[in-house]
C-alpha cells in the first residue's frame, strides 16, 4: 500500500485514532490550565516568565510525556509495522528534567552579592512536573501540586515575615583615594544599627587608588535594626566614604 494513498492517509482519521486524538487534546488543555493558574503567581509581581512561560512549560511536558503512552497509534498504527519497541516513559521524563533544568539556569541571574529567579526557576520545574503528571494521568495529583505550588508562591513570602527571621543587606563601600578602612570599626559600627557582617562574604576590589568593600549585612533582630533608607541617610555622613550601594540581599 502506497504512503500517499486515499487509504494510508484515511488511517490517521480513523475513529480510534481520532479518539486518542481527542484524549490528548483534553489533557494538553489541562495541562496548559494548571501552568496558567501557577505563573498567574509569577506574572502578578512582574516577575520575567510569567503565565505564558508556565502555561507553554507544563502543556508541552504533558504532549511529550503523554505520546509515549500510545505508540501503538504512532504514525496511524504503522510503527508497529516496523517493529518499533514501546518508548520508555522513564527517559522522556528524564530528557523533560534536563531540558526543564537548562531553561531555569536561564532566568537566574546573579549581581554582585545577590541571587535573584530561584524561586522562578525552581517553580517552572514544578510546572514541568504538573504537565508530566497530567500526561502520565495522575490529575489528582496534578491539580493538587498545581494548588500547592501555586499557594506556597502567593503565601509563603508572608509566613516567612511572621516566622522569626534575620534579613540581609547587601552593601557595597567605595572610599576615597588614599583612605585605609578598618574592618573591625565597621564591625563595631554595624552592631551599634542591628547588624552583623556575615562571615565569609567580605570582597575587596582596589581600583585607581581606592578601594572597594562589598559585603553582606544580617539582622540581629528584625524589629530592632537600622532601616535601609536611614542607613543610606547615615552613610552620606561617615568618613572616607565616597559612594555607597544598598540592597536587600535575595536569593
Amino acid at each position: 500500500m502506497s504512503p500517499i494513498s486515499l487509504e494510508s492517509l484515511a488511517r490517521y482519521w480513523s475513529p480510534q485514532e481520532v479518539a486518542i486524538n481527542v484524549i490528548i487534546l483534553f489533557n494538553l488543555a489541562g495541562a496548559l490550565l494548571l501552568g496558567l493558574l501557577v505563573g498567574y503567581e509569577r506574572s502578578y509581581h512582574g516577575r520575567a516568565a510569567g503565565m505564558r512561560t508556565y502555561g507553554l512549560v507544563c502543556m508541552a511536558s504533558c504532549a511529550i510525556t503523554v505520546v509515549t503512552g500510545y505508540p501503538e497509534y504512532w504514525y496511524a498504527g504503522a510503527g508497529n509495522l516496523f517493529g518499533h519497541l514501546p518508548p520508555d516513559p522513564t527517559r522522556v521524563i528524564q530528557g523533560i528534567v534536563t531540558g526543564i533544568g537548562f531553561l531555569g539556569a536561564g532566568v537566574i541571574m546573579k549581581e554582585g552579592l545577590n541571587i535573584s529567579g530561584l524561586t522562578t526557576a525552581a517553580s517552572i520545574w514544578a510546572a514541568s512536573a504538573i504537565g508530566v503528571l497530567v500526561g502520565l494521568g495522575f490529575y489528582a495529583a496534578a491539580i493538587l501540586l498545581a494548588l500547592l505550588s501555586a499557594a506556597l508562591m502567593m503565601w509563603a513570602a508572608r509566613l516567612e515575615q511572621w516566622l522569626p527571621s534575620r534579613p540581609a543587606i547587601a552593601m557595597m563601600l567605595r572610599f576615597r583615594p588614599g583612605f585605609s578602612p578598618n574592618e573591625e570599626v565597621l564591625k563595631r559600627e554595624a552592631r551599634l544599627r542591628g547588624y552583623e557582617i556575615a562571615p565569609g562574604s567580605f570582597r575587596i576590589q582596589f581600583t585607581d587608588g581606592r578601594q572597594e568593600w562589598r559585603y553582606i549585612a544580617i539582622a540581629l533582630d528584625k524589629n530592632n535594626v537600622t532601616s535601609i533608607s536611614r542607613l543610606s541617610e547615615e552613610l552620606t555622613h561617615f568618613d572616607g566614604v565616597d559612594e555607597f550601594e544598598l540592597s536587600h540581599a535575595r536569593n
